[in-house]
């Protein structure tokens, strides 16, 4: 896989200062671990984004700051404006290269599940992600999951059905169900469904939206008459 580089520029602004900073395009960012001292940061956000898209949270990426030596590091948060949904800030997590590390690992299901389109039944995800323990050099970027034996509806993936390469250990309970197959609802099932969520209907809440309605269909045939007046 190629190496993922991402540049960076020393901060020397912080607090309500960074709001110039953040409308041109820089992200603020902190760079910390391995016994190191923390550096502040800026990062271009456009360019995150692209980087952010390969590596997510569990891929080493180069990070190089002003010119100098590149750090491995992982991803390891970001925040999140939660009504502009912009990126406020990130954090970098310098990593030693020579001592083992544990992180999660994103599952990535490949393949048709035979169940799903022959017999009509819906995948259910139970786990997209498992802990792993590598060292860095090891680290995969995400592990397969094949769906394609799940051929009828008693089929199902646990994790000590993964396949990792040499150096990875699984932390996650090998005994965690990952996904299986659930067979449609029958006619009972939806007709039951059905009841439940006309049970959760307040008592008398259509009668109120069916006068709200005539209401309005009253106001609706009155007003063109009032406007022909004028």
């Amino acid at each position: 896989m190629e190496t993922i580089v991402i540049k960076a520029d020393i901060r020397d602004k912080f607090g309500k200062k960074l709001a110039a900073s953040r409308k041109a395009g820089q992200v603020p960012a902190v760079v910390y671990g391995n016994q190191k001292e923390n550096k502040s940061v800026f990062v271009d956000g456009h360019d995150f984004d692209k980087a952010f898209m390969h590596a997510g949270y569990s891929t080493i990426v180069e990070l190089k700051v002003d010119g100098d030596a590149a750090e491995n590091v992982l991803i390891h948060d970001i925040d999140m404006d939660p009504v502009t949904n912009q990126i406020r800030h990130i954090d970098f997590f310098r990593i030693n290269m020579n001592k083992a590390i544990r992180t999660e690992v994103p599952l990535h299901f490949v393949g048709e599940a035979p169940a799903v389109f022959q017999q009509e039944g819906s995948l259910f995800k139970n786990i997209e992600e498992v802990e792993v323990e590598t060292l860095p050099a090891n680290l995969p970027s995400h592990i397969e999951v094949d769906i394609s034996g799940l051929d009828d509806f008693s089929k199902t993936i646990h994790v000590s059905d993964l396949k990792v390469g040499e150096g990875v250990e699984i932390l996650t309970d090998l005994e965690q169900l990952i996904c299986k197959v659930e067979p449609p609802r029958s006619e009972e099932e939806l007709a039951a469904l059905e009841e439940e969520v006309g049970d959760a209907i307040p008592e008398g809440a259509e009668e109120e939206g069916g006068e709200a309605t005539e209401e309005g269909a009253e106001e609706a045939t009155e007003a063109p008459a009032e406007e022909s007046k004028e």
